[in-house]
């Protein structure tokens, strides 16, 4: 019997059968296609659908420029954004054996967001676009590399959880040093806005830039689904079963760095993405996060275009923030799960 047989023996039984797991997974991927596709007919341009989505496939008028230059690329990083952090989520939630993990909560995204408005705050977005991304997913790994350190020294999941407290708490607080210090202010206006989250005024640029690195770490979560599985039972189990627990480790932390580094400079700061999807899914895939990994991607993908859309739809000069949508939805969330937690 191999590894992967043993530990389907000792996890606990799921609560859907395969096919229904299967049959959920295709369903939210269609959700988060249909409202793609209503986030394209949805704008300040009074065109209709059929001027909107014809518009996709020609190059002719003002409706193809705004299809293909703006709704499109917005669109598609809403897909792009929520799948980085629902995968990123699972993955943690994975990786530290804690409910409470998730890139915003273990202090990724401040970190990523911290290492954007330093690219901003000193000019390098300005040299060149990928510049920003760059830093942005550098510092998302150096945040991941202090926790993979704490659990290396064998701290719990209460210390991870503090860990990455303290790392959002240093990150804010060194964004906000760096506000206070912007002689120019017009850039701290756009740096406050951004860091708030929104997907307003992207671009086909933004988009090639955030698809090739959201995509290799999304493959890296994926690879390193089954030895989660192992982990779930300790990793002397997981030694004892083949595992290279390191290389797990190391392929989450470099996958999660690189899908929230790329997903932040996008979008900015989008809170507790990570943290609700895979809750809500959970009791439907169970407690392995190798069935978990892929459905929080496309559930988040869904939630994360719902919430733009909804943005438009009730603020249409989008004053009202992306980031401040989904952390009205996750900050109820976070408290309700940790009071479930202590009963």
């Amino acid at each position: 019997m191999d590894a992967a047989s043993e530990i389907q023996l000792l996890l606990p039984p799921t609560s859907r059968g395969e096919k229904s797991a299967v049959g959920l997974t295709c369903g939210l991927g269609l959700l988060a296609l249909l409202f793609a596709l209503v986030s394209l007919c949805v704008g300040a341009a009074n065109f209709g659908p059929s001027e909107i989505l014809g518009g996709l496939f020609s190059h002719n008028g003002i409706s193809s420029v705004i299809a293909q230059q703006i709704r499109l690329p917005r669109a598609a990083l809403a897909l792009l954004v929520g799948a980085a952090l629902g995968a990123s989520g699972a993955a943690l939630q994975g990786l530290f054996r804690n409910p409470l993990a998730e890139p915003g909560v273990t202090g990724v995204t401040s970190a990523a967001g911290l290492g954007a408005v330093v690219a901003f705050y000193f000019g390098f977005a300005g040299i060149h676009p990928i510049l920003l991304p760059t830093f942005a997913v550098v510092s998302a790994l150096a945040s991941s590399l202090v926790l993979y350190m704490l659990s290396r020294a064998g701290a719990g999941a209460v210390a991870l959880v503090l860990g990455g407290v303290a790392i959002a708490s240093l990150a804010t607080a060194l964004t906000a040093l760096a506000l206070s210090l912007s002689p120019n202010p017009y850039a701290m206006s756009e740096i406050v806005m951004w860091m708030m989250g929104s997907l307003k005024d992207r671009t086909l640029s933004d988009l090639v830039f955030a698809l090739p690195l959201v995509s290799l770490g999304l493959l890296l979560l994926l690879s390193a689904a089954r030895g989660l599985d192992a982990l779930i039972l300790g990793e002397e189990a997981a030694h004892s079963l083949g595992v290279n627990v390191q290389g797990i480790r190391r392929r989450v932390v470099i996958g999660v760095a690189l899908a929230t580094g790329a997903a932040t400079a996008a979008a900015g700061a989008v809170s507790f993405v990570g943290l609700v999807v895979p809750h809500l899914l959970r009791p439907f895939y169970g407690y392995q996060p190798a069935r978990l990994i892929w459905p929080s991607a496309l559930g988040a993908a869904a939630l994360v275009t719902a919430a733009d859309l909804a943005v438009r739809l009730i603020s249409p000069d989008e004053k009202l923030p992306l980031g401040v949508v989904t952390a009205l939805i996750g900050a109820p969330f976070f408290f309700w799960l940790i009071l479930s937690m202590r009963k």
